[in-house]
């Protein structure tokens, strides 16, 4: 009886074995696979971010995070676009000739479509973030306040464009990232548009 095999359960063996050894390997190698792709960290840094725009109110404002940075997406009043014209005199940059925007926001609304402001809320003196304070001559900013971002810091003042005051500490003005419209609701920050 020393001769005879038991088939069953070298069959069952060979199996289980073959079965371990498969599931060893895929489980090695999975790991393997996904250190080809970019880390959702690394995604984030640089990955474009979409931004749905269809609640944003008149004269609101909200904000987006994209490379680690806070984006404004403003929705402009009428009001607040015949301000901008008016401030051309008192900002240092009025036709925005420091190339910190792309060409087709290289207007005097310095955005795509006049009523939609996009731009880096970062102070382009230290890094701080300006407050969006849109009333009209508050008492602390002065009489001739027509609404804009305040940089409480260093006292650097921009108007609704993001177009930096003359005097104060801010060299330029603010930053606008590249985007386009993908539609009437939807914006994509961190994308050119040809056809923009």
């Amino acid at each position: 009886m020393e001769g005879r095999v038991n088939r069953r359960k070298r069959r069952f063996l060979l199996g289980a074995t073959t079965a371990v050894g498969t599931v060893g390997v895929i489980a090695s190698a999975v790991p393997f696979a996904m250190s080809f792709w970019p880390s959702e960290r690394a995604k984030a840094a640089g990955a474009p971010v979409e931004i749905d725009i269809s609640k944003l109110e008149p004269g609101q404002k909200i904000n987006a995070e994209w490379r680690g940075k806070v984006v404004w997406v403003l929705n402009r009043t009428k009001a607040m676009l015949d301000t901008i014209p008016k401030l051309d005199s008192q900002v240092a940059d009025p036709k925005s000739e420091v190339d910190h925007q792309p060409p087709y926001a290289k207007n005097k609304f310095r955005s795509i479509k006049p009523e939609i402001f996009v731009a880096v809320g970062i102070c382009t003196h230290l890094g701080c973030s300006p407050i969006f304070r849109p009333e009209i001559a508050p008492g602390d900013l002065g009489a001739d306040w027509l609404g804009g971002f305040f940089c409480p810091c260093h006292q650097s003042k921009f108007d609704l464009a993001g177009r930096v005051y003359k005097g104060v500490p801010a060299p330029t003005n603010l930053v606008i990232p590249p985007y386009k419209f993908l539609s009437d609701t939807k914006i994509v920050i961190g994308e050119d548009s040809k056809s923009a």
